[in-house]
């Protein structure tokens, strides 16, 4: 067998500009020298007789195709306090400060550990799920709880504070058990666009849930913190196991809800906690119920992702059969994961860690994640489709002879240098465990010499170490995105750089095929695949990996619903540890957008299209009559908006007045407002006018119009800045009824004498908008709706 790797094409731009921003370190420019001083800084943990030899080794293995996640590629031998760990999982438990009955830490405790993680360069995934319902009691103050949403929102924020301080973009995932009380509230939140904008969200799904659902059962939400009084007239109860049942509804009603946001937001995505323990290795010591941002490291508390795929298209031979038979060869591949194993378990004594606990963790259990990328360009350069039976039996072969090789390498390890601190043959190889269905001469060793590494498996989205030192190969296990695109990289500035970017695969066939040759039918690209053939191939290589492969279903923003709504059903039915989906969408943009050609006369929105003058004739209108307190007391507005036809059976507002005759003292003002937001809507942007005058604070005290529906079905006033904002409020909702929107009234009854008055010298209230924060027993409490913030 040929045993080069086939060439690669000059680099591309994009890969070069990545390349020297995020892993060049100092004075390098070069792939070799990050290659040097990686490898350099993975032999600096053995023992000095051998760091020599292994240096070597580790520099001509990452040569080989075999690489470190982000972390490592950019911090190892750096010199700088920046953990090489990709990312964590860390608790959170009921408490607001210290740490729970349970031992977890405390809310702001666990916003604190996070913050520290987060700044040392590691993303975070938490399970929210201990923190008591929102309307639950709180023993402690004699109130009631503001539930894990509001608490998110804290956390988020963070994220982002840390994130202003670093390049790197903090990442997080947020889980929440579908039995919690709030988990309804959890799934809407990612329908506000500016809500947890540094989350990724996943519901925790136990198999319990999932009978429920095929039984058409409902589905009890229980927590075991005492609910509020509000929650005991409704008829919560406690039950026998001690936990305190909230409510019931269908567990239809629920899943519904669940597949119609993902739907139409992307997310949330599911974790099959079930599936997550039955394989887990460590059942007997430790639970799981969170993952990493990313999804494909379940972990317990203060677990570690220290990842490094290798790079398939690296290892075939002949590819696309142009000078001979197509093979990938396994041999070089499993002496590649054998040293991969080895460079990553030097990783955990290298890397610096933000928090004690997260060593303690890792040196208990040595966690490592050997994965791959680029299969989607590995299957059609062997002449392979993705979507069919032959590909998907390749993936699992390759996943097979990876999984061996490391757990091979890792028994060996354990000899020379000693198995991992929490192992126990007995739990480890127990019945059902991943490492049960081993082949026989491994779980012999294993049971004989131990295991160095708990567990050694892991398929990672790549990113930007694929763009940088992989020609942009396919992401991980997902086929290519498309074969040429555009790319949008945030600049330092905060500006925005698209760069065209092509497919390593593609690039590789018009190298060596010619540039007008037609693509083979190999070539399959993420969009052209049904949602059924991006399942079948996690199905076929998840039984080969012992923690978790990180996918996403991507499927055209026309996919229909039908072919939809039962994708999670179908992976928990595979056997499948979680998912998450995307479907394109207008209000959800792209890191990459497919490079088309322009067409003769460019489309445009006609939404938003620019209208040179008003058409003749009359246009469809709404007249509205809008009730509104200030500190003067009630005032009535009626407001016009006109409507234009446009495609497709929808209207556009089109022109805003204000009727002469109602108030003399502010139709000035009014009409001037009116007459900009008809101008904007002509200009195509009525939105951002829409969105600017909601900002408008004055100094006459709040406005009160139209009010909130929290989590618990309650209702409270909303707040503005300023009459400026209540009225570009009030056209919003005008607008958003008039297409059918499901959006809250403008009634507004005049406020009973036990409310808080809303400019009664507090800080504004960031759920209300009330400006009545104010501390009460040591936490700021909104005393117009009653939100709780951060206490302490």
């Amino acid at each position: 067998m040929q045993r080069e790797p086939a060439p690669v094409p000059a680099p591309q731009d994009i890969s070069e500009v990545v390349l020297r921003e995020k892993y060049c370190k100092g004075d390098e420019r070069s792939e070799a020298e990050v290659f040097a001083r990686v490898a350099r800084a993975l032999a600096s943990v053995e023992a000095p007789a051998l760091q020599g030899e292994w240096q070597a080794r580790f520099l001509a293995n990452l040569q080989a195709g075999a690489i470190g996640a982000g972390r490592i590629m950019s911090a190892a031998g750096s010199g700088l306090d920046a953990t090489l760990i990709n990312c964590f999982v860390q608790p959170v438990g009921d408490s607001i400060q210290g740490r729970d009955d349970e031992g977890q830490p405390g809310i702001y405790e666990a916003l604190r550990e996070a913050a520290e993680t987060l700044r040392r360069g590691g993303g975070v995934g938490y399970d929210f799920s201990r923190i008591r319902p929102h309307g639950a009691h709180v023993g402690g103050t004699g109130s009631v709880a503001s539930g894990p949403c509001s608490y998110m929102d804290v956390f988020d924020r963070s994220c982002a504070t840390v994130e202003s301080a670093g390049a790197r973009r903090g990442a997080q995932m947020g889980v929440l058990r579908i039995d919690h009380p709030d988990i309804q509230a959890f799934v809407a939140a990612k329908h506000d666009p500016a809500r947890w904008r540094n989350f990724n969200v996943s519901v925790g799904v136990p198999d319990a849930f999932m009978q429920a659902l095929a039984a058409g059962a409902d589905w009890p939400l229980v927590h075991r913190a005492r609910p509020g009084p509000a929650q005991l007239a409704a008829g919560a109860h406690q039950r026998e196991d001690g936990l305190w049942v909230y409510r019931h509804l269908p567990a239809r009603t629920l899943w519904d809800e669940v597949m119609r946001s993902t739907y139409d937001t992307a997310e949330p995505g599911v974790l099959f906690l079930d599936a997550i323990a039955r394989d887990n290795n460590l059942a007997y010591c430790e639970q799981i119920a969170a993952t990493n941002p990313c999804g494909e490291q379940p972990l317990p508390a203060y677990g570690c992702c220290d990842l490094g795929p290798l790079i398939l298209p690296r290892f075939v031979r002949h590819p696309f059969g142009l000078d001979g038979v197509a093979q990938f060869d396994f041999a070089a591949f499993e002496q590649a994961v054998a040293v991969q194993v080895r460079a990553l378990d030097n990783v955990l004594a290298l890397s610096f860690w933000p928090l004690p606990q997260q060593r303690e963790e890792a040196m208990a259990k040595r966690r490592i994640g050997v994965g791959f990328t680029g299969l989607g360009n590995t299957l059609a350069m062997l002449g392979l489709r993705y979507d069919n039976d032959a590909g998907r039996a390749m993936a699992a072969r390759i996943a097979r002879h990876m999984r061996d090789a490391a757990y091979r390498a890792s028994v060996a390890l354990a000899q020379e240098k000693g198995p991992f601190a929490a192992f126990r043959a007995e739990g480890y190889l127990r019945p059902g465990s991943f490492a049960s269905r081993l082949d026989a001469p491994l779980r012999e060793a294993i049971a004989k010499h131990g295991i160095r590494n708990s567990h050694l498996l892991s398929i990672a989205p790549t990113g930007t170490v694929s763009l940088a030192f992989a020609d942009n190969a396919s992401n991980g296990i997902e086929p290519p995105f498309a074969w040429t695109y555009r790319r949008h990289k945030r600049e330092p500035d905060g500006s925005t750089t698209v760069y065209q970017v092509q497919d390593h695969a593609f690039r590789l066939w018009r190298s060596l095929a010619g540039e007008e040759a037609p693509l083979p039918p190999a070539f399959v690209s993420a969009l052209e695949l049904a949602p059924a053939d991006h399942l079948a191939m996690v199905a076929a290589v998840q039984p080969f990996i012992d923690t978790g492969i990180s996918k996403t279903v991507n499927v055209p923003a026309d996919c229909p619903w039908e072919s939809f709504q039962d994708l999670y059903r179908t992976a928990w039915a595979s056997g499948l540890k979680g998912l998450s989906t995307y479907r394109p969408s207008a209000g959800r943009g792209a890191v990459l957008e497919t490079a088309q050609a322009a067409p003769d006369e460019p489309a445009s929105d006609p939404m938003r299209a620019v209208i040179a003058r008003r058409p003749p004739g009359a246009l469809p209108a709404v007249a509205e009559k809008i009730e509104y307190w200030t500190r003067e007391g009630r005032q009535t507005l009626y407001l016009l908006v006109s409507f234009l036809p446009v495609e497709g059976g929808r209207e556009r507002a089109i022109e805003f007045f204000m009727p002469v005759g109602q108030r003399s003292e502010s139709q000035q003002w009014i009409s001037a407002c009116m007459r900009m937001l008809s101008l904007a809507a002509r200009g195509g942007f009525l939105e951002r006018a829409l969105s600017d005058m909601r900002k408008v604070a004055w100094d006459q005290g709040p406005v009160r119009l139209g009010t909130l529906r929290r989590a618990d079905g309650t209702e409270v006033p909303r707040w503005h800045d300023s009459e400026v904002a209540a009225i570009a409020y009030a056209v919003q909702n005008i607008i958003a009824r008039r297409s059918d929107a499901s959006v809250p009234g403008l009634a507004t009854p005049e406020p009973a004498p036990s409310v808080v008055a809303a400019d009664a010298g507090g800080r504004r209230c960031p759920e209300c908008g009330a400006h009545a924060l104010v501390r009460r027993d040591g936490c700021d409490w909104c005393g117009q709706c009653g939100y709780l913030g951060s206490c302490g």
